[in-house]
């Protein structure tokens, strides 16, 4: 391998001084000629019947340009809904949203009308001013009673509450369950929870009637996918639509969706040839923007005198919410992952993907792998329990070992490629976390902290994220006329550092700084193609294009070199911008050379050369490539209170091979912190009758500076046979295991009072109650 000067180091990362000099340019930072500010009316109930609206009142208030309804956006709509975002031969027709609700509304937060004023704030006064006769109907919250057969419909039009059944299975779980010689079952709850980037949602959409072309701003995770659903669903050719995405502040899955107000908010535009902005306010985020969960797993499992694993089998039910925005990626990701870096010989998973009346769910960061993570994890907890087994000592039985490294699963990834774990040592992560952790020396502390009166408990999970999700990202690499390195992709920067590494990749192969690189992502102007942020893909994907771009271009750059100096192209290296002869004063920077390859009018370029200084590369796989995280927690329960308070953490992660160890631990650490909520905090409530219960920051808890402890983050680097840098994804990494090791250690503290936990979130007060209830 080529020797690196910028991959592999702790480098500076390249946007960070425009933001912290306040310079950052997110999309309520715009404000283009003209601009009109638009705001939703929303469901106030989960379900109804839309009797009739009455507008006029709004449409009378000083200051307010337009009140849309579905049929007054009808004439630029191609259709009333937006189409799946996946399409799908298995789910059934007419399950995603409404552009605006029509006849019926189907969650709290459901768009009904459009408002659109001078300011925001004329906006929602209008709202208030708009009269909306609404039959209310009976409304489903728990997707579990909703597959009752005397249910409530979540739709009227749609005679079944069942979205989908399916299997995932493999081998002979029945016979080797009821085989085994020992057996248990458990069962579980987790837990609804959103996204919560800290910049909500938001577009500008900017209709100019000289050019007849909309431009979109848009703080999303796919600007080309959100080109061409707009173009799509408004019937505009694709030169007549340009998506753009300025700085975003956090995406974690709830960007990577098209969502009906983006069209709305787009064929707004259109019909007042005006720009149209919409800020999604936090409320709207809770309600309207997607959630993830709930999901309730019953699992029996057998095992042997050993503990180790035979068989497994069981059912999951699902809730999809009212509608479906993607498809059933969640509860797919969910159902493969539930074996994880375990050797399970059997197993059969009964998967019930139901409606009910709450918003939409679809995947937040880890897309599954975290709930099926969790479930197999209080299944090795159990198992452990059950054979009075040490719990690291239960899962070192069970991982798949070194030797066995690649190890191909029986099941298939949703792109139907194999799911094979092709590079790590799966044992020998958990040893490290364990050593880092102090694991040996924990029972001492434990006995003396009991002494004191004090609950300290130790959490252990392993879990792994497939990452780099296909088909293909994009880049182009560039060398103008006066010199400077661009790249171009339709990957997104949402936070993570990505045109940091980008210009790393970059800048090994064309010999000039990162810092001299600029990396364009996310403009539909700029690169034709692009799939966008999700799924911990882009430093796999896009990273690989980049690589492969940049190197064409180094070799190009090399041989006209050789070519306008006369000399053999292996005497040849670049290094700041300049290529230059080893050892000798003969030198033509890379500005000449991309000059001389731009051409000039009448005169010939270099023979065998062709124009321009630049490539294109839309690197394709089809296949996941996986790294294990194991987790190692040391924490403090409060039995009076239910608190927990987190001691120390360890976190190691195989990252393939390491771009930049400083971007890679603040991912790390990032995704920690958000399973840190799903474990402790974040609790995305319903009543009975589907109403929203949190809905701010004062019920909906998030961790904070206060409740994060010390983080020990160890990478560790088995490169990745499936792409040329070797590079694995790490952006959901640290949220996987997260949850699982969390409650171990919980339960691990709480053992003296017998408390078993079988549902994440687990909150002081639900805490405190299992303890109570364990005393009496």
């Amino acid at each position: 391998m080529q020797k690196t000067a910028y991959i592999g180091r702790r480098y500076p990362r390249v946007e960070d001084p425009a933001l912290i000099r306040g310079r950052g340019r997110f999309v309520d930072d715009l404000h283009p000629p003209g601009l009109l500010e638009a705001a939703f009316l929303r469901s106030p109930v989960a379900h109804g019947l839309v009797r009739s609206i009455d507008t006029r009142a709004a449409r009378a208030l000083p200051g307010v340009h337009a009140v849309f309804t579905l049929a007054d956006l009808r004439p630029v709509l191609t259709a009333d809904r937006l189409p799946l975002q996946f399409p799908s031969n298995v789910l059934p027709p007419n399950i995603s949203p409404f552009i605006l609700a029509g006849q019926e509304v189907s969650y709290v937060g459901e768009s009904i009308a459009l408002v659109v004023a001078d300011k925001r704030y004329i906006a929602e006064d209008a709202l208030a001013l708009i009269e909306v006769d609404i039959e209310e109907l009976p409304a489903m919250s728990d997707c579990r009673e909703a597959m009752a057969e005397n249910a409530p419909y979540v739709h009227l039009s749609r005679k079944t509450n069942l979205l989908i059944d399916f299997e995932q299975s493999y081998g002979n779980a029945d016979q080797a369950v009821e085989g085994a010689p020992h057996r248990l079952t458990v069962s579980l709850k987790q837990h609804r929870g959103g996204a919560h980037p800290i910049e909500p949602r938001g577009l500008i959409a900017s209709f100019d009637a000289m050019t007849d072309a909309l431009t979109v701003f848009s703080s999303t995770q796919l600007a080309h996918e959100a080109r061409y659903f707009i173009m799509k669903m408004l019937g505009l050719d694709e030169n007549r639509i340009r998506v753009v995405t300025p700085d975003v502040g956090g995406g974690f899955g709830a960007k990577f969706i098209l969502y009906p107000d983006d069209v709305a908010i787009s064929a707004a535009s259109l019909l007042l040839q005006r720009p149209v902005k919409w800020i999604e306010d936090r409320r709207e985020h809770f309600i309207a923007s997607i959630h993830e969960r709930d999901q309730y797993w019953d699992v029996e499992v057998g095992f042997d005198d050993d503990g180790r694993l035979l068989g497994a089998r069981g059912t999951m039910i699902g809730d999809a919410g009212a509608y479906t925005l993607q498809g059933i990626n969640l509860h797919y990701n969910a159902s493969t992952n539930f074996p994880g870096p375990y050797i399970l010989p059997h197993y059969k998973l009964q998967v019930s993907v139901v409606e009910t009346n709450k918003t939409p769910t679809a995947p937040v960061r880890g897309a599954g792998y975290p709930e099926g993570c969790f479930a197999m994890e209080r299944v090795i907890d159990a198992i452990a329990r059950h054979r009075g087994l040490d719990r690291a000592e239960i899962r070192r039985r069970n991982l798949v070992p070194a030797n066995a490294i690649p190890y191909q699963t029986p099941m298939q990834a949703r792109s139907t490629s194999a799911i094979v774990y092709e590079s790590g040592d799966f044992p020998a992560c958990l040893e490290l976390a364990l050593k880092s952790a102090d694991y040996e020396g924990f029972p001492a502390r434990q006995k003396k902290a009991r002494a004191e009166g004090r609950l300290l408990g130790f959490g252990i999970s392993t879990g792994l994220k497939g990452t780099g999700r296909g088909p293909f990202e994009s880049a182009i690499v560039r060398i103008g006329r006066s010199g400077k390195v661009s790249v171009y992709t339709g990957a997104m920067a949402m936070g993570q550092g990505l045109k940091t590494v980008l210009a790393q990749i970059a800048a090994d192969e064309v010999g000039v700084r990162p810092e001299d690189i600029t990396v364009v992502s996310g403009d539909t102007a700029t690169i034709q193609l692009g799939l966008g942020g999700f799924a911990s893909r882009q430093t796999v994907t896009a990273g690989n294009s980049v690589h492969l771009a940049a190197r064409a271009v180094r070799e190009k750059a090399i041989k006209a070199a050789a070519l306008m100096l006369e000399v053999p192209e292996m005497n040849l290296d670049i290094r700041d911008g300049i290529v230059f002869e080893t050892g000798k004063n003969l030198s033509i920077s890379l500005r000449d050379i991309a000059d001389t390859l731009a051409g000039a009018p009448g005169f010939k370029i270099p023979s065998g050369l062709a124009p321009g200084l630049d490539s294109a590369i839309n690197w394709e796989t089809s296949a996941l490539t996986y790294g294990i995280g194991a987790h190692a927690v040391e924490l403090e329960v409060d039995p009076l209170t239910g608190g927990v308070t987190l001691l120390n953490y360890v976190v190691v992660n195989d990252c393939g091979r390491i771009i930049n160890p400083m971007t890679a631990e603040g991912q790390l650490h990032g995704g920690l912190v958000h399973g840190i909520g799903n474990s402790l905090f974040e609790w995305m409530g319903y009543d009975d009758n589907a109403q929203p219960l949190t809905t701010n920051f004062a019920d909906y808890l998030l961790p904070s500076a206060p409740e994060i402890p010390p983080i020990d983050v160890r990478l560790v680097e088995y490169p990745s046979t499936k792409n040329p840098l070797g590079v694995k994804g790490i952006g959901e990494s640290g949220t996987v295991p997260a949850a699982s090791a969390m409650i171990s250690g919980i339960e691990d503290a709480l053992s003296a009072y017998g408390v078993r936990i079988d549902e994440a979130p687990i909150s002081p007060h639900r805490l405190f109650q299992l303890i109570q209830a364990a005393s009496v």
